[in-house]
């Protein structure tokens, strides 16, 4: 059974950073999309970065170059560094790996003004 931990969450004001990692029970090395997924308050989830076997990455509008995602095969973890930080950025970041049934416990992320 396919699971992930996310973690790195916590509380920040806007213009500062964190860091959030994805550990996975899986082999991730030959997977060819992990992404991260984001919900905000009042809002669905939506996808915020993906990144391919071969380290392709993309993004979503509302990034704007802000975040970098990344991933280690030999630590089966992903990980998605995020700087200045909005307040709009707030909400429960979940990653996805194929496999994955449903999600994961998520990480919160709360961005003050």
């Amino acid at each position: 059974q396919v699971q992930v931990t996310e973690s790195g969450g916590g509380l920040v004001q806007a213009g500062g950073s964190l860091r959030l990692s994805c550990e996975t029970n899986i082999r991730i090395f030959s997977i060819s999309s992990l992404d991260w997924f984001r919900s905000g308050p009042g809002k669905e989830r939506e996808l915020v970065a993906t990144i391919s076997s071969t380290g392709a990455t993309s993004y979503a509008d509302f990034v704007e170059g802000r975040f970098t995602i990344s991933r280690d095969n030999a630590k089966n973890t992903m990980y998605l560094q995020m700087n200045s930080l909005k307040p709009e950025d707030t909400g429960v970041y979940y990653c996805a790996v194929p496999g994955l049934a449903g999600w994961g416990q998520g990480t919160q992320v709360t961005v003050s003004s």
